[in-house]
Formats: C-alpha cells, sequence, structure tokens
C-alpha cells in the first residue's frame, strides 16, 4: 500500500488521474479545469508517465504538443478512483450532496462496491484474512 501511494496519494495525482479517465488528456485542459498549479500539474504527470500508469504521446509536431493516455495499469485504477470517490461522497458531502454523479451506461447511478470475484459477497474486513507467500 505504501509503495502505492508514493505514486497515487496525493491529491493532484489523483485529480490528474480523474481528468485523464474524464477524457481530458492535454495539459492545458487539466490545469484549466482542476486549477492545479502548472508546476505541481507537470511533476505530478512525469511521476505518473515514470510508473507507468500514463503514457505521454505526441499529438501535434509543430509546435510539439502531447496529451497523456491511461496503460493497463492505469486503466486498473479506475476501481480504486471510484470506491475512493463514493467513500468522500458518504462521509465529506455535506448537505449539498456529492459534487459529480456518475451514471453507469445502464442509465443507474453508479455506486462502486467490490465483491469477491468468487461468491460474490461484498467485502468487509472481518471476512479478510491476510495470506502471505511461502
Amino acid at each position: 500500500m505504501a509503495r502505492t501511494l508514493e505514486i497515487v496519494g496525493e491529491k493532484w495525482a489523483l485529480i490528474a488521474l480523474r481528468e485523464v479517465f474524464l477524457g481530458n488528456r492535454r495539459f492545458d485542459e487539466m490545469v484549466r479545469r482542476t486549477g492545479a498549479p502548472r508546476d505541481t500539474l507537470a511533476a505530478r504527470l512525469k511521476t505518473l508517465v515514470r510508473s507507468g500508469i500514463l503514457e505521454r504521446r505526441q499529438y501535434s509536431e509543430h509546435p510539439a504538443r502531447y496529451e497523456y493516455r491511461l496503460t493497463r495499469a492505469g486503466r486498473e485504477l479506475y476501481p480504486v478512483m471510484m470506491t475512493l470517490m463514493r467513500w468522500g461522497d458518504e462521509h465529506l458531502a455535506g448537505a449539498d450532496g456529492p459534487p459529480q454523479i456518475f451514471e453507469h451506461r445502464c442509465g443507474h447511478p453508479l455506486v462502486a462496491q467490490l465483491v469477491c470475484e468468487a461468491c460474490g459477497e461484498p467485502l468487509e474486513a472481518r471476512d479478510t484474512m491476510l495470506v502471505t507467500a511461502e
């Protein structure tokens, strides 16, 4: 967990990932939409690229312009992001409710929930045990 948080555990890293998940892949667009300090956002994007979560792709030659795309490892962070958002919506949103609502393609509100792949039961800490590899 600590290794993961070293990469994605900072506010601007998570916000940058959120923007790419929402389809906002270009640096200037991310700065405009988030209000992130340019140097901070640039540093977080470099870390995400170096860590294999994002890849930087050129989309214009003159002038040279780049956008950020999710790698497989980056796409696999989506459930983590949605679960984190759900927690914030439940415990931090206040009287106004969540700032953003997402819908699944079926048209219903998206509510992230972790379940056991084998039996389908919701994940609860009391039902989990640590098994170490030999």
